[in-house]
């Protein structure tokens, strides 16, 4: 374990990095409040593109420390990805007041545990967004970059029947540490939990059974924040549950880089891993050529791979025909455009002034639907 000393300088390390990419550039997402108790004193943002399909997909993208929300989106483009093939984001946003860094507290117990926490909050966020915009309960899936990838694999085990899938970017696995000299020590790979014991953390983070979510695991081979040794032991502890062997179903290369592939026993592609060659902490990015999102800034690396495009294409939530008409649309000046808005987008308020109207679709009758679904989903006392 490491002295309180190795801590206390790790942790100026971290407060002296640059803050995640976007700042000072134009934020294209909304503020959505009142979606519950909110225990874990989060903020949320949203991003709901214009003429979104009836029972669209959800995404929860979750940041790494010291980036914002609107920072990551800018640099991973979800919101871009979402205009174009017509699904919805959530992007929770971690406050100063929980953690000086800006990092989700994905070693604090009460902070990822079912219903308590951070992780409740994020419960919450999810249920009001499904709730106010009638999105797909079947097609919800989550996110995240380090601290955010850890938080991500964190919300995969304490509600593993609310997500489809997952994708877990330079992460660290469920239940690894506990304390932040542990957080630490994961980070760079000393010690932590059993292949055994990783397995039966998850299983016993909530009541489910199955099915599991489908995962994957994005790493790169120089990254010395959160070393490889930690997608190890993502792929190990997501194997249990998959009930998975060892070898991959198949190998690939994709835009030059090494992608794994584990199918189940229907031959669905359940598990994945993408090892990204001498590339350092941060998402993997591709963003110029056709299929080009986002753009680079610190922790945001621009290296010819969009994992933001093959995580949606693992989820099946991209059509490669959308992405043409879109194009060609666009050349045209009649595609959906969010980046060349000049207004600032409407706050998503699921929780606005009850108004003297009764009628279903008024300010006071959504609250009251959230409010009820919260309860109903025991999220809300």
């Amino acid at each position: 374990m490491r002295n309180i000393s190795d801590t206390i300088a790790r942790l100026s390390a971290m407060r002296s990095r640059p803050v995640g990419s976007g700042q000072g550039r134009d934020d294209h997402l909304a503020d959505m409040t009142g979606f519950g108790s909110n225990p874990g004193a989060l903020r949320a943002r949203f991003y709901l593109p214009k003429n979104l399909p009836k029972e669209a997909p959800l995404i929860v993208v979750l940041h790494g420390c010291t980036q914002t929300a609107a920072g990551y989106n800018d640099g991973s483009g979800w919101s871009e990805l979402a205009a174009e093939q017509g699904f919805s984001v959530l992007f929770p946003e971690q406050q100063r007041a929980n953690n000086a860094n800006l990092c989700f507290n994905w070693f604090v117990s009460g902070d990822i545990s079912r219903d308590s926490g951070e992780a409740l909050s994020i419960r919450q966020m999810i249920e009001a967004a499904v709730v106010t915009h009638g999105l797909d309960r079947k097609r919800i899936f989550i996110t995240g970059l380090s601290a955010g990838g850890a938080m991500a694999a964190a919300m995969l085990a304490a509600y593993p029947e609310v997500f489809a899938g997952g994708a877990i970017i330079a992460g660290l696995a469920y239940g690894s540490a506990s304390t932040i000299p542990e957080a630490f020590d994961r980070m760079r790979g000393h010690g932590g939990p059993s292949r055994a014991e990783l397995q039966r953390l998850l299983r016993a983070a909530s009541p489910h059974k199955g099915p599991w979510p489908r995962i994957s695991i994005w790493q790169g081979t120089a990254d010395t924040t959160v070393v490889p040794a930690n997608a190890d032991a993502l792929l190990a502890q997501w194997h249990g549950v998959h009930s998975l062997g060892d070898r991959p179903t198949r190998t690939e290369k994709v835009d030059g880089q090494t992608r794994k592939v584990w199918s189940d026993g229907k031959g669905r592609d359940v598990v994945e891993t993408y090892t990204i060659a001498r590339m350092g902490h941060g998402t993997p990015l591709k963003t110029s050529g056709e299929d080009g999102l986002g753009r680079a800034a610190p922790f945001m690396l621009d290296i010819g791979i969009s994992s933001t495009r093959h995580i949606a294409g693992f989820w099946e939530l991209t059509k490669p025909e959308v992405r043409r008409k879109a194009k060609a649309e666009a050349a045209a000046g009649a595609a959906l455009q969010p980046f060349a808005q000049k207004e600032k987008p409407r706050a998503v308020r699921v929780d606005p002034t009850p108004q003297p109207s009764k009628a279903r679709g008024s300010a006071g009758g959504i609250t009251k639907i959230i409010e009820d679904a919260l309860r109903a989903a025991g999220l809300m006392r």
